[in-house]
Formats: C-alpha cells, structure tokens, sequence
C-alpha cells in the first residue's frame, strides 16, 4: 500500500470500497439533441457510484454502494443496472413509492455529449429523490464500517448538495469511517445548481470544511476550494498553459493542505478543451509537499466526457492501494479517465489490461 495511507488489510474487510451518493438513470440520446430525438440509451450513473462501479467492472475488487431507491419499476431498474455493475447492493435503502412520484421518485439525468463546437450538456431531473431524501441515522455505519469492514470509502460534494439532511448523512458518514479506520476520498465536484438551491446559504462552506477535516484524499481543483472551503489563492498563478495548469494547482492543493494537514493526498484532473470532442488532458497530486504529474494526452478525441473524473478516482484509489506511488497512481487514474471518456455512459467500459497497455505506451492500432 501507499506509505502515505494506512489502509486496513483486506482480510478484515468484507469491501475494498464503500461508496455513498445518488444514483440515477441517464437517458442519452446519442447522436441527437434531447430536445427533438425520439430514442434513448439508458444508463446507471452518479459521481460517488461511478467510481465504486469502476473498482468492481475495471478492477475486480469488491465495492458496495449506500443510496436510496424508490421500491417502484424505475427503483428496480436502477437496482438491476447496479447489479450488473458488480456493486453490492445490501445498504440501499428502499423508499414506499405512491405511484406519482410525490412522495418519493428516482432521479434522472438527460445528457448530451455535445461535438466540436457544440458543447456537452446536461439537464437533470432529481428533485424529491429517494436519495435526496436520506437522513442521519438511517444507515448503519458500525454494521458497515465495524462489523463488515471497508478498507476505502468515498463520497462526494454532489451527494452532499442534494438537500439538507444528505449534507449531514455525510458528515455523518465521513465520521464513521474514520472512527473504524477507513480511508476517506472525498471529491467536492462543486455544483452552483445544487448548492444555491440549499436552504442555508453557508452550507457550502460548512459542510465541506466539516468533511475536509476528515479526509486522506481529497478530489478538486483550485475553484472548488476557493467556493466550498474558503481557502485563500491569491498566490495562485494561472501559468503559461504548457503544464495545463498544474503549477496554478500546486499552489492551491499547497494552501488547502496548510488548512487541512490531515490530507494526505489532494489530487485534480486538468483539462484544456479545444472543442467539445478533442481535449488536451492529464492529472495532478499533491503529497508531501511534492507535485506529481501524469503524462499529458494532447488532443485527446473525447466520446462523452461524463464519468472522466470519477474514472480517474478510481484509477488513482486502486494505484494506492496496491503498493504504487503517488505518481504512478496519478499515472493509472489519467490513463483509466482518457480510455473511458471514449466510451458512451457514465460508467467505465475499460478493462484493467487496457488501462496498462495504454500506460506501456501501446497505440490506437487494432488489436486482432
């Protein structure tokens, strides 16, 4: 394992990782635009599932999800896609639905993965979710973090957003796993939408720094720190553009940590978009003071962005966990987020030998 982080040993736990967030189904309408298309694909997605999904299909360890799902036909289907996503299932929480959708329903995402100049975009349709709709003490912690065992749990600032009560399932959350030693990855994957629509209008910042606080790796960038945690940048330097932008992420990932020492890692996917399908785009990490690069990827041809990010969480968790460094974790999670954004859906469609080959320096050729 990583010197930096004490990892619990797998035979004592029952998952490699835990993951807590909504999950929804998107609809894609492929090639066409929301507005006029008369077909979808359907997918299971969301930011904290995407990367426990990631550790089960790509990586072969054994992950569980927490959420909440509405007990109706669009519950089930969420529910089977999950279980064919190999992610266990036993801490869904299930709701009583009336059949209209008003005292509970699923969430739902509609996105379009945009080409050239037309950007990707998103509209989400998640209001009175079953997960939205989660309170402190519902879930069993000990039971999952004691008497099950999770050797890494992660959660992220989009479930954190999604009402009042899921912010403080959360804390509580983060709290549990370190009160029973499990590492804690947090990804703020900071949201104006969802966080302007909260009832308090300092929850951003509160909460957030209360999760901070408790985090070994933590997931953003210098604007998420800026509005989630109040970490100041103005030594911030925005760069000359040829490293993406990873010196300005130095400084800032430098800054939060003087804030949050007990952070071990904080590390960001950096992207420069030319157009909507071809980015230039790499990661970064802090650690110890030192800044750690993956290889930069010019003009990357880009399928559907969506779920880059969450790939290269999960990339870089199962680097960690299997005795590679810093950089070689940022290395596997750069690789693991390029090949999945060449992939339709939310989720990775990667194998674990493509990840290493792509990281051998092997080509697009066909492989026959």
């Amino acid at each position: 394992m990583s010197p930096l982080l004490s990892l619990r040993p797998a035979p004592d736990c029952r998952w490699d990782m835990a993951a807590l967030g909504e999950v929804m189904l998107r609809f894609d309408p492929g090639e066409r635009r929301v507005r006029s298309t008369r077909f979808f694909d359907v997918w299971e997605g969301g930011g904290e599932y995407n990367v426990a999904r990631a550790m089960s299909r790509t990586f072969g360890l054994r992950s569980a999800v927490v959420t909440a799902l509405p007990d109706n036909d669009l519950g089930w289907l969420a529910d089977d896609l999950i279980a064919q996503g190999g992610v266990d299932r036993r801490h869904v929480v299930w709701r009583e639905a009336d059949g209209m959708g008003r005292n509970t329903r699923l969430g739902l995402n509609f996105t379009e993965r945009g080409f050239g100049v037309r950007p990707a975009r998103g509209l989400s349709d998640r209001a009175n979710s079953a997960a939205s709709q989660l309170r402190p003490g519902e879930i069993d912690w000990d039971r999952l973090f004691g008497e099950e065992g999770v050797r890494w749990f992660h959660t992220g600032g989009i479930f954190a957003a999604l009402s009042a009560t899921t912010a403080e399932v959360a804390i509580e959350a983060v709290e549990a796993a370190r009160r029973h030693g499990t590492v804690v990855s947090y990804d703020l994957n900071y949201r104006a939408s969802l966080w302007e629509g909260h009832p308090d209008p300092d929850a951003v910042r509160r909460v957030n720094r209360a999760i901070a606080g408790a985090v070994d790796v933590m997931i953003g960038d210098g604007h998420g720190f800026e509005t989630c945690l109040g970490v100041d940048l103005t030594k911030a330097e925005s760069g000359d553009g040829s490293d993406l932008g990873a010196s300005a992420f130095a400084v800032a990932a430098e800054a939060y940590c003087d804030l949050y020492p007990r952070t071990k890692i904080v590390a960001a996917t950096l992207r420069r978009p030319s157009t909507a399908s071809r980015n230039d785009w790499s990661a970064a990490a802090w650690s110890g003071g030192a800044l750690q690069t993956a290889p930069v990827w010019a003009d990357l041809d880009i399928m559907d962005r969506v779920g880059g990010g969450d790939s290269f969480v999960s990339g870089l968790a199962w680097a960690l966990m299997n005795d590679h460094s810093v950089k070689e974790a940022v290395a596997w999670g750069a690789a693991h987020g390029a090949l999945a954004m060449t992939t339709p859906g939310d989720a990775s469609m990667v194998s674990h030998p493509e990840v290493a080959a792509l990281l051998a320096g092997r080509d697009g050729r066909s492989i026959r």
